[in-house]
């Protein structure tokens, strides 16, 4: 899976999950200040991206630290090669 389809999948699965603007998901996007995300909305965020990845996401120091859209693209894609991740993961709907 390239870098380029794991962000497709992040932004599709947080855009549909949030009913995010698609126009506003850029990596330098800040979650809370640009996107209109919460603290509820984080603990959402990790369930959706381990939903879509079919991998779970501990209590990371890495996941306290994302600030932008951006680091949660670095992080999973991070994740995926840590893992050594191959299937084919799909948004859900």
């Amino acid at each position: 899976m390239t870098d380029e389809k794991i962000i497709e999948i992040i932004n599709t699965s947080l855009a549909e999950e949030f009913e995010l603007d698609s126009e506003k998901m850029v990596p330098e996007a800040i979650l809370y200040d640009d996107l209109g995300l919460d603290s509820l909305d984080r603990v959402d965020t990790v369930i959706v991206l381990e939903h879509a990845f079919k991998f779970k996401i501990r209590d990371e120091g890495a996941v306290r630290e994302i600030i932008t859209l951006g680091d949660i693209h670095r992080f999973v894609i991070n994740k995926i090669r840590d893992l050594g991740v191959t299937q084919s993961a799909q948004p859900q709907g």
